[in-house]
């Protein structure tokens, strides 16, 4: 057997020694990549860090991204250690309060992961948007923009007298819907100013409005007609129905954990409300 051989297949039994040792080491979350002073710092560690990173450092190369966050948390970890224990209340009571708020979170997401059927998403469209269902009054007007109530009067008596609304809007108005004839096309509550709603909302169809102040200027409405507004499409909706029927699914979950629970709020209602504002206290070191 050569040299070269001998060396090789003694390479390879040493390879093959090794191997089951490293096999039998599963990687998972208490994989301790780095101790600081005796501290372990885990991969689990690790990987919430990188969940909390935006999309932009995740792309970054794995071995960039795994070394700059564990630099990161040995960082964290030798300055908390400095504090040697020193901790205020302050920062306790944060801990506690994260915990509590994260576990809550988690309990609304394994609420929500019960699921809307699209039978339950159509029931609810059903009942708000049925045969029964009547919208908003919707307004179909136009409008000519002026400076001063003298010239929107002005213009209102020629447009009584029988001018044309459109041509008198294309020549007289100052608003950007003047070159249009003042056409607003169709609109619903809230679309426009309170003072030119409040005036549209008063009207019928082919009225003429006296002259309307705004602070745009002064108006002369021309209602073209009115409509009720049609019920939106399912799919339109889907999302503010399913987050209708979440909400409700929380809501009703946490009434019932709230009936079981025993509550005992007596010792707040013996409470000066006013305590809250004693916010020094939280700076006082953990102990005292």
């Amino acid at each position: 057997m050569s040299k070269h051989l001998r060396i090789l297949r003694s390479f390879t039994v040493a390879m093959l020694l090794c191997s089951p040792v490293m096999a039998e080491e599963t990687i998972n979350l208490d994989s301790v990549v780095a101790t600081v002073n005796g501290e372990e710092i885990t991969l689990g560690h690790m990987m919430m860090v990188r969940e909390a990173l935006t999309d932009q450092y995740r792309s970054l190369p794995d071995d960039l991204l795994f070394n700059g966050i564990l630099d990161q948390i040995i960082q964290q970890a030798v300055l908390s250690q400095s504090l040697n224990g020193d901790l205020t209340h302050r920062i306790e009571l944060s801990i506690e309060n994260q915990r509590r708020l994260m576990s809550a979170g988690e309990a609304i997401t394994r609420i929500i992961e019960k699921g809307m059927t699209d039978e339950d998403i159509q029931k609810a469209y059903d009942a708000k948007y049925g045969a029964d269902y009547s919208g908003p009054m919707e307004y179909n007007a136009a409008h000519i923009l002026v400076d001063s109530q003298e010239e929107a009067e002005a213009v209102r008596e020629t447009l009584l007298a029988g001018a044309n609304f459109a041509e008198t809007a294309k020549e007289k108005s100052t608003g950007p819907s003047g070159p249009s004839g003042g056409s607003l096309g169709w609109f619903g509550p809230g679309a426009m100013v309170p003072a030119f709603e409040q005036a549209v909302v008063g009207m019928k169809a082919g009225d003429i409005s006296e002259p309307t102040p705004t602070n745009f200027g002064w108006h002369i409405i021309k209602l073209n007609e009115t409509r009720v507004q049609a019920a939106p499409r399912l799919e339109e909706v889907r999302k503010e129905l399913l987050d209708a029927l979440q909400q409700s699914l929380v809501d009703a979950e946490i009434a019932r954990l709230t009936e079981n629970a025993k509550i005992d709020r007596s010792a707040a209602e013996a409470m000066n409300p006013a305590v809250l504002k004693q916010t020094d206290l939280l700076d006082a070191p953990v102990g005292e």
